[in-house]
């Protein structure tokens, strides 16, 4: 083995922080790389080794392919030696697509599809029996045997129950040379003209042949040929009729009713899928939900009269043709547009609504002359669906505000057409195990074959396998309560990381270098141990893999630990210390003293005792939720507990928080069901602090997100020579013309199109990067340009600005969330998640609290180290001690043993979990036995 095939060799990394390093990774191992938050873990992981593994990828393609591809630039690094491909799962993965499923993303359903297609029973949906298919040489000896010495008539159904007066259809049948035809039940001749009612639903037969059936070979051959006729006529469906009894039969060589002759196409995979025209519910696309009109919205008061805005979408009485109709409306029905809504007449109500047709007379009393009046009127409701499906996005955005999102009452959120969910296995069907969670459906799976039937068996033997398999790998890495039709945007960052590594797993790939980034986030403990022994088995198969993490269980169980820092931004970059977690212990870095207990974050003495408020949540049935009820303690800090899929966010983030913020910010996203809220009276906001980025653009900055920019632009615009030359704060924004550099419009960076080539960003030759043009940059603040405090990290500028309060304050706080490393003009889009949320709780920690606010937090710990969770819990206590109550979502035991009053939900994930298991503090949940954080925090406060 050469030295190549035993490491992987980085010399001279230099991307973001790193300061020119080199290091060893040794392959086919579990390697973890750990540091601060900031310290450039992911620098090192993420933007040079995986980036330069897939340059290289991309670079083996031809030079008309890249052109395509779009372009990787080589990250700044000297070399990389020994790198095999690079397979990244990061959490920021899943697709947003409605159409996307953990069934679709994991690859299960497009077995499920296989499976169906090949090896299900069709039933009919007229009469429930199960179909049948015949060859054309099984249909005739079945005629043989059936009718013989019968009179029989053989005909092609051409239409079925379908309305129309049929003149073209007769006469195009008259001309391919046939004399006569059944209609509604009656054989008749055709006749030059001929038609039927178009008012009413019509079946009609063209009458192919008139036989008796004798075992003549004459006879036989003229049965085969009229079968085939009448095949080609009737779309592969005949039907047989005993001319004795009048008895109709059907036979096709497709799959078709024996009873009421109905037939489905031959089963393909694309039958099943919702996402193919074939396959998907013809009422909503195959999404499983629709958007429909709530009349309430349209009339939210109905005290209110037409003329003073009773219709919402229209507002008070004004001068336009809508309230002219409106007026006529009200002539017929004999009201007028003063009454209140609710004392209009409900037949006007409905035609306002709904719309309607109607001619009246009104006679003029004073000259005696009648006039007639037409109303045609398309209804407020009919309009606002109109407007919905526009191609306008403000117009779809205005009329959803007025419609409700509602299964689709076609396919009862199954997704897929009537004749698809007639298809079944073993009794279920497509649907059916879709909805079933992970665990319930590898029992479905596991004794299958034996239900089946022979043939069945032999076709489905290898798609089971694969099935059982992909199941198999998400019952390994913890997701058992997942279901398979669950929407891939409703997942969590962790979820859909975990996903993506059990779909990884299935590939059976070997030789991969896999790059994870924090995988174990939103896990609770207790699967902790599942997902590090998946990662174990990836790298037993001979594969190597790479984790950036914090978890403590996760570094013990590594072969090898990197860790980075010392510190954090430019005070970080350099490796400290690697080797075995044993090594790793004996180094006087930071990581090393929490882990060997030097340091560690305090339990508090004494929990607190709260202001005596609370607010009560009763009844919530969102999602797994089995009629919870809860009480939130305020004044304290509350942790919400459960393992992974147990109802934590369905409870807080889709009931709770909704609520709140319609309450105190008139938010419009409906929460999740419940019966009753009491108790908003005593806290005046609510704030959540996620960790969605705080920028999509490079030209969103920590300084732009928390409006510090715009308190420094003010402040170089009252500088005496600014003054004097007319300078608003407008002039030192780089995002307006007039004082940014034009040639990159306040970029700093010039993209150089490369065609095939990756784009080339090159500093702005006219600025050097600095942004802002000549004359800007003249105004000068105790020496230092609007573009040199771009420039300075946060630290830098706290003490800089440390005579403007208003600057100061907000920079302060972020320096306390331990961000004082970053500058303030970094691109948001290079912030890590972790870094992102602290900017926003920093953000709104320097506004002034009124010691009544809500905070929610959800799993404020990702991406932070030990050292950083001290010292945002730090903050957070802070905010609890001035009366404030902060809610945190957290699997993360530092932070859940620091907490005054915890709300344990279980005990299981999925439908398993959705209870309140135990609540109080966390000295009063280690007593309880069934909930497994209780297990875990008792270790943590011996």
């Amino acid at each position: 083995m050469s030295h190549f095939d035993e490491s992987i060799e980085v010399k001279g990394a230099r991307v973001h922080n790193l300061k020119n390093i080199d290091i060893t990774i040794p392959r086919e191992k579990l390697v973890v790389i750990t540091g601060l938050s900031g310290s450039g873990k992911s620098s090192l992981a993420f933007d040079t080794i995986y980036a330069e593994g897939q340059r290289r990828y991309i670079e083996t393609f031809s030079a008309y392919a890249r052109q395509f591809l779009g372009s990787l630039e080589r990250p700044d690094v000297d070399k990389i030696d020994g790198l095999s491909p690079v397979i990244a799962i990061e959490q920021k993965t899943t697709s947003k697509s409605p159409r996307s499923t953990v069934g679709t993303i994991t690859e299960i359903y497009d077995f499920l599809r296989l499976l169906f297609a090949r090896a299900a029973d069709a039933y009919s949906y007229e009469t429930g029996e199960k179909m049948v298919s015949y060859s054309d040489e099984q249909i005739k000896d079945l005629i043989l045997e059936s009718y013989n010495g019968k009179r029989i008539n053989i005909l092609s159904p051409v239409i079925r129950s379908r309305k129309g007066h049929y003149r073209e259809l007769f006469e195009q049948i008259a001309k391919q040379g046939f004399v006569k035809v059944r209609t509604d039940g009656e054989i008749v001749d055709l006749e030059k003209g001929m038609k039927l009612d178009r008012y009413k639903t019509h079946d009609i037969e063209i009458v192919i042949d008139r036989l008796k059936i004798d075992n003549s070979q004459d006879n036989e051959k003229r049965l085969m040929e009229s079968i085939n006729t009448a095949m080609y006529h009737g779309d592969d469906v005949l039907m047989v009729i005993d001319q004795d009894t009048n008895e109709p039969r059907y036979f096709s060589r497709n799959l078709m009713c024996p009873s009421s002759g109905i037939s489905y196409p031959n089963p393909e995979p694309n039958n099943f899928s919702f996402n193919s025209p074939k396959g998907a519910c013809p009422n909503c696309n195959g999404i499983g939900e629709l958007y429909v009109v709530n009349d309430k919205k349209l009339v939210p008061d109905e005290t209110l009269s037409i003329k003073n805005g009773a219709l919402a979408p229209h507002g008070p009485e004004k001068k336009s043709w809508i309230f002219k109709q409106f007026h006529t409306i009200a002539q017929r029905f004999d009201f007028t547009l003063n009454d209140p809504w609710k004392d209009i007449p409900e037949e006007a109500k409905q035609m306002i609504l709904h719309g309607g047709k109607d001619k009246f007379t009104v006679e003029s009393k004073l000259l005696g002359v009648a006039r007639d009046y037409n109303i045609d009127f398309e209804g407020v409701a009919n309009f606002i669906e109109n407007q919905y499906k526009s191609d306008s996005t403000s117009l779809v955005r205005w009329a959803k505000e007025y419609m409700d999102k509602v299964e689709c009452n076609v396919c009862e959120g199954s997704r897929l057409r009537k004749e698809s969910l007639y298809f079944k296995v073993d009794e279920k069907n497509i649907a059916d195990l879709v909805k079933m969670d992970v665990v319930d459906l590898a029992e479905w799976l596991k004794d299958l074959e034996n239900r089946l039937s022979e043939t069945q068996r032999k076709i489905s033997e290898e798609i089971i396998k694969e099935i059982k398999a992909r199941t198999q790998f998400l019952l390994d890495v913890g997701l058992t309560y997942l279901t398979l039709n669950r929407s891939s945007k409703s997942l969590s960052g962790g979820e859909a990381q975990r996903i993506r590594l059990a779909t990884q797993i299935g590939s059976q790939l070997v030789g991969v270098l896999y790059i994870l980034d924090e995988p174990s986030i939103g896990l609770h403990q207790r699967d902790n141990e599942k997902l590090i022994n998946s990662l174990v088995s990836l790298r037993d198969v001979g594969n190597s893999v790479l984790v950036v993490e914090h978890d403590k269980d996760m570094i013990e169980r590594a072969d090898h630990v990197i860790d980075i820092g010392p510190f954090a931004g430019k005070h970080g970059g350099e490796i400290i210390s690697e080797g075995t977690p044993k090594e790793l212990l004996s180094f006087n870095t930071l990581t090393a003293e929490y882990l060997n207990g030097k340091k560690e974050i305090e339990v508090p003495k004494e929990r607190r005792k709260g202001n005596g408020n609370k607010i009560v949540l009763k009844g919530c049935t969102g999602n797994n939720l089995k009629n919870v009820d809860v009480e939130f303690p305020l004044g304290k800090m509350i942790g919400v507990t459960g393992v992974s899929g147990s109802g934590k966010s369905t409870l807080i983030n889709e009931t709770l928080y909704p609520i709140l913020n319609a309450h105190f910010f008139n938010g419009v996203k409906k929460p999740m069901p419940y019966k009753s809220i009491k108790g908003l009276e005593h806290i005046d906001k609510v704030i959540d602090i996620n960790q969605s980025p705080i920028g999509r653009t490079p030209r969103s900055n920590p300084a732009t997100y928390t409006k510090t920019f715009d308190e420094i632009r003010k402040l170089f615009a009252q500088i005496p020579e600014a003054m004097i030359r007319g300078y608003k704060p407008g002039r030192f924004s780089f995002n307006v013309a007039g004082g940014r550099c034009e040639t990159c419009q306040g970029g700093g960076l010039r993209v150089i199109e490369m065609n095939f080539l990756p784009d080339v960003y090159v500093e702005c030759e006219t600025c050097q990067g600095k942004r802002f043009n000549r004359e800007t940059l003249e105004i000068r603040y105790k020496g230092k340009s609007i573009s040199d405090v771009l420039d300075m990290t946060i630290e830098e500028a706290v003490d800089f600005f440390e005579h403007i309060p208003k600057i100061h304050r907000k920079l302060k706080t972020i320096k306390d969330v331990g961000l004082g490393y970053v500058t303030l003009g970094q691109q948001s889009t290079t912030l890590s998640g972790g870094e992102a949320q602290r900017i926003k709780l920093a953000t709104e920690l320097s506004k002034r609290d009124t010691g009544n606010t809500f905070y929610i937090l959800d799993e404020p710990t990702t991406g932070l180290h030990f050292e950083d969770i001290r010292v945002l819990m730090k903050v957070l206590n802070k905010l609890v001690d001035k009366g404030n109550t902060v809610l945190i979502i957290e699997h993360n035991l530092d932070v859940i043993k620091t907490v005054d009053y915890i709300i344990d939900i279980g005990y299981e994930g999925g439908k398993g979990g959705g209870n309140v298991v135990a609540k109080g503090t966390p000295e009063q949940i280690i007593k309880h036995k069934n909930s497994y954080t209780a297990k875990f925090l008792k270790k943590e406060l011996k």
